[in-house]
């Protein structure tokens, strides 16, 4: 038998990490995705609130859990350079403090995906955190280590999200980051009609605010996975 091979030789996305100095963000895999199913588990939001435009958490256990993880998996049965979702399994690092959990606990899901992105250079993103884990940060320390990812990493030059008018607490997130408006619409949630904001934060803003203590490790070798060669140059994808 030959020499064996690193974890994620032959889907080098899993070998991806992002760390900043309270927090690390693996790709989903199975260890992940059970952590982020008991994280759901636990509680995202109060039940009268629906901060979701697909109202998951709606489901019943355990047709939630299942959906969750057919989620996951669909992500990577359907990845392709033009059209990827890339999620994240957030967990607290020693530095996050005893206030929050022990270190190693899995407090959060961040996602970030993209349509021919070796052309268009945009990224979109969504995440939820824990409730238990709520109101210490997290969610905006997780945003900024995924577009340093996405800016510094992948090379975009343009990230976008939107959150539900009545949720102010991702907006916050949202504008502390440096997004702008990029105007508004109207979702059906809940088969109700719901008003968004949508925003938008290019390159050069992100390039004003970017921090110097996140770190990208395992990237470089999932480059093609993405469309992208080693100098980030898109390459020849049909």
């Amino acid at each position: 038998m030959g020499a064996t091979e690193p974890p994620g030789h032959h889907w080098p996305i899993w070998d991806i990490r992002i760390r900043t100095p309270r927090l690390e963000l693996r790709p989903v895999a199975q260890q992940e995705m059970f952590d982020l199913v008991e994280v759901m588990r636990a509680g995202i939001h109060d039940p009268a609130d629906m901060p979701f435009l697909t109202p998951f958490t709606d489901l019943p256990s355990p047709e939630r859990e299942r959906r969750a993880y057919q989620h996951f998996l669909s992500g990577w049965a359907a990845w392709t350079p033009l059209d990827w979702r890339l999620t994240f399994a957030v967990y607290l690092r020693p530095d996050a403090g005893p206030d929050v959990a022990p270190a190693g606990t899995c407090v959060a899901n961040q996602s970030v995906m993209a349509k021919q992105f070796p052309i268009r250079r945009v990224v979109d993103t969504g995440s939820w955190v824990g409730r238990a884990y709520q109101g210490h940060g997290i969610g905006k320390e997780m945003r900024a280590a995924v577009l340093h990812f996405a800016f510094e990493g992948l090379g975009a030059q343009r990230a976008q999200t939107e959150a539900f008018v009545d949720n102010p607490a991702s907006q916050r997130v949202t504008e502390s980051l440096g997004y702008a408006d990029d105007g508004g619409g109207v979702d059906v949630q809940r088969h109700h009609a719901r008003r968004v904001h949508r925003y938008a934060l290019e390159c050069d803003e992100w390039a004003r605010r970017r921090r110097d203590d996140i770190t990208l490790v395992g990237l470089d070798g999932a480059l093609d996975m993405f469309g992208l060669d080693g100098s980030l140059t898109p390459l020849d994808t049909p």
